[in-house]
């Protein structure tokens, strides 16, 4: 599975990944999680996850968008990647989903 990382920090009280790959149904998968002291004591638990996953039929919007051939995979993983490489991706990247009307389904959890 081809993998992209968008943002990773680690530091003694936070640790920060962010990634994003294809499933083995071509779903679109953005896969985050915040852990460590930092977090506990903002949410409560060690650990923050969310997640968006993205069906086939909205990622051709996304092929569209970065004018790259439907169906390269490698191609928009790593457009996302130059384009949603912050820390606040997870935000950022679902605004811009937003804004062209691409369909996903977050997910958050504490």
């Amino acid at each position: 599975m081809e993998k992209v990382t968008l943002f990773y920090l680690e530091r003694p009280d936070i640790k920060i990944e962010m990634d994003m790959y294809f499933t083995a149904k071509e779903q679109l998968y953005f896969d985050g999680c915040d852990s460590g002291k930092a977090v506990a004591e903002c949410w409560g638990d060690s650990d923050y996850e969310y997640t968006y996953t993205i069906e086939p039929a909205e990622v051709t919007k996304l092929y569209n968008l970065f004018a790259l051939k439907q169906g390269d995979k490698t191609g928009l993983l790593q457009a996302l990647q130059t384009r949603f490489s912050v820390g606040h991706a997870y935000s950022l990247f679902g605004e811009f989903m937003a804004k062209h009307n691409i369909q996903f389904e977050g997910f958050t959890w504490a």
